[in-house]
């Protein structure tokens, strides 16, 4: 008869590696200076600044990652890909809400409202390149003015 002991290792490896992962995902930004770190210097800060821009939101780029590929779908006049894909915006964006909006509610509703303009103009019965292209192009102007880019 064989032992549940080779069983049990598995489930506690597994276990702590998910924890491990887990207390990663949760732990303090990187540009933390606690005990034992040293501080970054000027010049190392203002590059990732530049590179890495945060809204009060926090991290953005994944949605504006999304919204700009939807901008280029609209651009090249295919619609329903646009449609298609603007769909992984919402989906992401409302599994999010209660970990964005907390952190500053009022650029969370401008922000949503506007997400909320482009849906409706790729939604629309018949819907308009033009009206399309206005409505996503001012949700990339949204992300990027609550990140600091304009």
């Amino acid at each position: 008869m064989r032992s549940a002991h080779p069983i049990a290792r598995r489930v506690a490896v597994v276990s702590a590696a998910v924890l491990v992962a887990l207390a990663a995902g949760c732990s303090r930004s990187a540009d933390h200076v606690g005990p034992g770190t040293a501080p970054a210097t000027s010049a190392q800060a203002a590059t990732a600044s530049q590179d890495k821009l945060v809204s009060r939101l926090g991290d953005l780029s994944a949605f504006r990652n999304i919204a700009s590929d939807v901008a280029t779908i609209v651009d090249n006049g295919d619609l329903p890909a646009a449609k298609a894909r603007i769909k992984d915006l919402e989906v992401s964006w409302d599994s999010a809400e209660a970990g964005l909006k907390p952190r500053a509610a009022d650029d969370w509703h401008v922000l949503d409202k506007a997400i909320d303009k482009a849906l409706a103009a790729l939604r629309a019965d018949t819907p308009n390149q033009q009206d399309c292209k206005a409505a996503i192009g001012n949700l990339v102007k949204t992300f990027d003015t609550l990140q600091g880019k304009v």
